[in-house]
């Protein structure tokens, strides 16, 4: 198992340092998320700045971007970074897709799908010099002159990875992908019954097999050396999955554990901005589910030992990572990768 870094400084001008720091410590993959920035940005600039550490999306709103404008962003980051660049692509809900950034929201698992298609057939192209004629339920490609071609690159490989929750996209990641970005708010009960199995479907439908492919997350995590420390992050993570456990999208992680009917009661607490009702209706026994704990020495073994054989790299989710100077932190990776 890879452990990873998600992207925390997100200033341009700092970036350079910053991937510099997070290849120095020992880690795998540097991911950059959609949230309060553009992901690519960033990439680009840590694409010159390293040499070995791999660089990703996780993720990259799918649907805002046409497929053309996405395959010549990942074109290009996968050119500057020597072959090091995934690309991790997600549907987001509905909401923020049709109010946020105002584009018709449809079909997302089968549209999904097609762009990850399109990706292909529109490398293909440029790498080979295939006619570019593709054409689906929700794009059509079949113009590519020599003025808005860039020819073929080293590494036209370039591996996607999309994010799922439900069984439908987590199949199509099986079958079109070679990766899934299984969200943070996960268990083992949950990957192991629900999520693997949906993926090798797709899988068998591919004729590929478990090591053509890459389960990736980032891990909730209760860590602290001091009762103190363990207590605060205990908090943090229980509020964290009261937010993902009150939205319906994320019902088939707590159906896993027949915790299902919770989902109402949370999101009704969330509408009233209760925020510490809503982590007062968190369990122990659910924060041990969907959390790992432990001290920064014993973490990364505690992460291993539950995870092994459902993910194939992960991370520490956000709101529980270190700093890059916290002198911990080189420890806990070391730990790690032991």
């Amino acid at each position: 198992m890879k452990l990873d870094c998600g992207m925390l400084a997100h200033d341009l001008k700092t970036t350079p340092d910053y991937a510099r720091k997070v290849e120095a410590l020992g880690f795998d993959c540097l991911w950059s998320s959609e949230t309060q920035h553009d992901p690519f940005l960033p990439l680009a600039v840590a694409a010159t700045a390293t040499t070995t550490i791999k660089l990703g999306t996780a993720i990259a709103v799918a649907f805002p971007r046409s497929p053309m404008v996405l395959a010549h962003l990942a074109w290009d980051l996968q050119k500057a970074s020597g072959g090091r660049f995934i690309l991790g692509l997600g549907t987001q809900v509905k909401g923020h897709n049709e109010r946020r950034f105002s584009v018709k929201f449809e079909s997302p698992g089968p549209k999904l799908r097609e762009v990850v298609q399109a990706l292909r057939a529109i490398w293909d192209t440029w790498q080979n010099g295939t006619r570019l004629d593709f054409e689906g339920r929700f794009y059509r490609f079949n113009l590519m002159t020599p003025f808005f071609n860039p020819g073929p690159i080293a590494d036209p490989r370039i591996p996607i990875f999309i994010a799922g929750v439900n069984r439908y996209l987590c199949r199509v990641a099986g079958e079109a992908c070679d990766g899934l970005h299984v969200h943070p708010f996960n268990s083992a009960t949950y990957l192991g019954e629900y999520v693997h199995p949906a993926v090798t479907e797709g899988l068998q439908a591919s004729r590929r097999s478990r090591a053509d492919f890459t389960f990736a997350s980032s891990t909730l995590v209760v860590i602290g050396d001091t009762p103190q420390e363990l207590e605060q992050s205990r908090q943090a993570v229980r509020q964290q999955i009261a937010f993902y456990a009150s939205t319906r999208t994320y019902e088939p992680v707590l159906a896993a554990h027949g915790w299902q009917d919770l989902v109402p009661h949370l999101h009704r607490k969330s509408v009233e901005g209760d925020w510490k009702g809503m982590a007062d209706l968190i369990t122990d026994e659910m924060v041990d589910t969907y959390a790992v704990t432990g001290s920064y020495d014993t973490i990364g073994a505690r992460i291993r030992e539950r995870y092994r054989g459902l993910l194939d790299r992960t991370g520490l989710y956000q709101s529980s990572q270190l700093g890059l100077d916290d002198p911990r932190l080189p420890r806990l990776v070391r730990e790690f990768n032991r």
